[in-house]
């Protein structure tokens, strides 16, 4: 679809986001102006940790950023409704060289995908007694466990589709420990928009991003080349599985169910001292 002439002249924004299937999938149609919010957009493609810290410094106008992170920048950024990843049975997970007991991992050497991932907040939520951690890309995580280097670590994105091609097992879904937990969707990354943009234009982006999703769960073939392009080394299959997986209704819209899911694992990482408590509105209103 060509870029009309109104696009063309719209002012632009810098929007950060994985190189991901699931977010190259969501963000395809707004960056390609199949839908307009009166917008373009300065794309950025970037590992979650690496936008995670570049919303630390308040790089990007919009960015996807882990929950985790949310709960470190509320200062200068808030959350949109739409285009993030939450949801049920897709939390991470922790893998080992054998069936190992999490309760012995205390003490020991624990790879994560970032300090400021979602993935990190459950794991110390889960344990508070695990402080032995080190920090890798989440694609060097698996190779890690598997060769020795660490005890075990927690695994994001793809990965749960390959882990076993590695001679890993699962010893804990963190994913599944939240939902028995709480009875809530697991909250993995949002969407967070600076403050100062100001109310219209923080609206008419959550509202185009919702499109954005709207159309490409309607037109699916559209997105593929976009999709490919910054995935190459994965299979057609292991793509549309991560798609299933992290693009679902809670990325047209958090709704009641995912508001309430988000705030409750904010609430319970600020109680635990892991991010600062927040004064400021989460969302727009």
């Amino acid at each position: 679809m060509p870029v009309r002439q109104e696009q063309q002249s719209a002012p632009i924004l810098s929007l950060g986001f994985s190189p991901c299937p699931n977010d190259t999938f969501i963000f395809d149609a707004l960056i390609h102006g199949r839908v307009d919010c009166g917008f373009r957009f300065r794309e950025q493609l970037e590992d979650v940790e690496t936008l995670n810290r570049m919303a630390l410094e308040s790089v990007l106008d919009v960015s996807k950023v882990s929950y985790h992170l949310l709960g470190h920048i509320l200062k200068d950024y808030l959350l949109l409704r739409s285009g993030g990843a939450l949801g049920r049975g897709c939390g991470p997970l922790v893998v080992a060289r054998g069936q190992v007991d999490p309760a012995t991992l205390a003490g020991k050497r624990v790879a994560l995908p970032g300090r400021y991932t979602t993935a990190a907040l459950l794991l110390r939520l889960f344990n508070p007694t695990l402080t032995d951690f080190v920090y890798l890309p989440f694609h060097e995580i698996m190779a890690a466990v598997a060769d020795g280097s660490v005890a075990a670590g927690v695994i994001i994105h793809e990965s749960r589709f390959t882990y076993q091609e590695y001679g890993l097992h699962k010893v804990l879904d963190l994913g599944e420990w939240w939902e028995r937990e709480t009875g809530h969707p697991i909250p993995l990354g949002g969407i967070a928009a600076k403050r100062s943009l100001g109310r219209e234009v923080l609206l008419r982006l959550e509202q185009g991003i919702a499109e954005s999703v709207e159309y490409a769960f309607g037109h699916p073939g559209e997105a593929r080349p976009y999709i490919r392009a910054h995935s190459q080394e994965m299979s057609d299959e292991v793509c549309d599985a991560h798609i299933g997986l992290y693009v679902n209704d809670f990325s047209r819209g958090l709704g009641s169910e995912g508001e309430a899911a988000v705030r409750l694992l904010l609430g319970r990482a600020a109680a635990a001292g892991i991010i600062p408590p927040w004064q400021d509105p989460l969302l727009i209103f």
